[in-house]
């Protein structure tokens, strides 16, 4: 339960720290995690990103301030807006009003609550999965540097494989796909990037223009097998993982190794599609 009781305490110093510029070094260090696991795991279990979840709790508690007697001007400038026009568009996109029509008798408000985590026993589903010792590989294939902020990576991701499919780069990478079939990697994770590889394993031709190789390290992984239509079924194992099987294992990430998203040949919309997500491990 120390995983969960982390999230927790994240979560408690971003309420604790609402008025204050968000600092996700800071905040991931609490959950026990790397900013990049983190992030990502906050967003599988919550469906929106850390910075979204602050920006709805302080209009949330901005709409108290306002009903309260505080000023408009005040209240901006407490909740991280440069101006009362930025607060103004925010303020009416979450709640549909503008501050000050917020203060008319009967006005509606929208309320967003402070989140908290814990384990959801239901005993209706099991959650399969296989742990794996890997030696070190290497993997071929296009790379891009993904940002993290404001939750991009769930966008720029799907939009380097489309980009892949549209250059013929995917192609190119699926006729040298080996035993594992196409790889999905990310890796090299900083404060709000890292680096995602649309690859397979090594290549011994000639690599043309725009290639790379990575050295993956030889680690433990625990391997969970998504059945459906991506990427909606894969999303789902991935959420189930952060919130189901690491608080019931004790495991934790091996932070210095990737994560492996493992496609073989079939149709990726079939309802039937397997495909299986590496996660490095330590105890």
């Amino acid at each position: 339960m120390d995983w969960l009781d982390a999230m927790n305490r994240a979560v408690d110093y971003l309420e604790a720290n609402i008025t204050e510029k968000l600092d996700i070094e800071k905040v991931a260090k609490i959950a026990l995690s790397s900013t990049f696991h983190f992030q990502r795991m906050y967003h599988m279990m919550t469906g929106v990103t850390v910075a979204e979840y602050m920006r709805r709790r302080r209009l949330t508690l901005a709409a108290q301030d306002i009903l309260s007697g505080k000023k408009i001007i005040d209240v901006a400038y407490r909740y991280g807006y440069e101006t009362p026009e930025a607060f103004t568009k925010a303020f009416g996109k979450m709640h549909g009003i503008s501050p000050s029509a917020a203060r008319e008798p009967g006005a509606n408000l929208k309320a967003y609550p402070k989140l908290s985590f814990h384990i959801s026993i239901k005993g209706d589903k099991d959650m399969d999965y296989k742990i794996v010792n890997k030696e070190s590989f290497t993997v071929t294939g296009k790379q891009r540097r993904i940002t993290m902020v404001d939750g991009e990576n769930f966008i720029q991701v799907p939009e380097f494989w489309d980009d892949c499919l549209k250059d013929g780069s995917y192609e190119w990478i699926g006729s040298k796909a080996g035993k594992l079939g196409l790889l999905g990697v990310s890796k090299d994770f900083g404060k709000d990037e890292f680096n995602y590889i649309v690859g397979v394993e090594e290549i011994k031709d000639t690599l043309p223009k725009g290639y790379v190789s990575t050295h993956i390290p030889a680690a433990t992984w625990a391997l969970f097998e998504s059945v459906g239509a991506l990427p909606e079924a894969l999303t789902d194992v991935i959420r189930r993982i952060y919130s189901e099987w690491f608080p019931a294992t004790g495991y934790q990430h091996d932070l210095g190794a990737p994560v492996l998203e493992v496609y073989p040949e079939g149709d990726k919309f079939s309802p039937d599609y397997r495909c299986e997500y590496w996660v490095p491990l330590k105890k």
